[in-house]
């Protein structure tokens, strides 16, 4: 009869100890995978080179990255967040990008700290015409969003859009219409990134931002 018991006790043990181990397991494959997938969805510094090959498809040279040492570093890596607070990067890396014919046409940034980017703007100046670098602007923009955050604009159509041409032309059109300075477009949740699109007035020329956060 003694013997009988400790049978059923080692049986009743057994579930006891074993599902909370295998619960544990689950849990922690779980979380591996969370984090797998989130570094996965993240960008890193080294995209700068898909993005560069892609636009020498369209005549669009893209100089090395250059890390950003001095004071300056606020000049090329920083955004607003939805406060109005300006924020800032310890680290950051800019390119300038240049035309068919070898113009300046503005510079593409990253910044975050030394590991891993948390944010990545796209500057480019048009001149006094306003839709002077239309077709620039459409194809930097759409190489960002597909590199960066995921080429799956036209599968998700976020905030409505068609596509990102789309987007750029509907910013430009509420911003010929507006009465203020700045116009600035947020687009949320498309692929756990935000992306920020604004135009403004700069001098004689006007300076069209992307802005995309991780």
């Amino acid at each position: 009869m003694i013997f009988m018991n400790k049978k059923i006790i080692i049986l009743i043990l057994i579930p006891v100890i074993v599902i909370p181990l295998i619960f544990s397991v689950y849990l922690e494959l779980m979380s591996e995978k969370q984090s797998l997938q989130t570094f996965e969805n993240n960008f890193i510094y080294s995209d700068t080179e898909k993005i560069q090959k892609i636009l020498a498809t369209k005549n669009i040279s893209m100089s090395s990255p250059s890390v950003i040492t001095d004071h300056t570093i606020k000049q090329y890596c920083t955004f607003f967040d939805d406060d109005g607070v300006q924020q800032f990067v310890s680290y950051c890396v800019t390119t300038a990008i240049l035309d068919s014919e070898g113009k300046p046409l503005g510079n593409i940034n990253m910044g975050g700290n030394p590991i891993e980017p948390s944010m990545a703007l796209a500057l480019v100046e048009t001149g006094s015409s306003f839709d002077s670098k239309s077709e620039e602007i459409g194809f930097i923009f759409e190489t960002m969003i597909d590199t960066l955050v995921c080429d799956c604009w036209d599968e998700k159509k976020p905030g409505g859009f068609e596509s990102v041409s789309a987007w750029i032309h509907t910013a430009e059109q509420k911003y010929g219409e507006s009465s203020q300075s700045t116009l600035t477009s947020k687009i949320n949740g498309l692929a756990q990134k935000q992306l920020i699109l604004e135009i403004t007035p700069s001098n004689d020329s006007y300076l069209w931002t992307l802005i995309i956060l991780s």
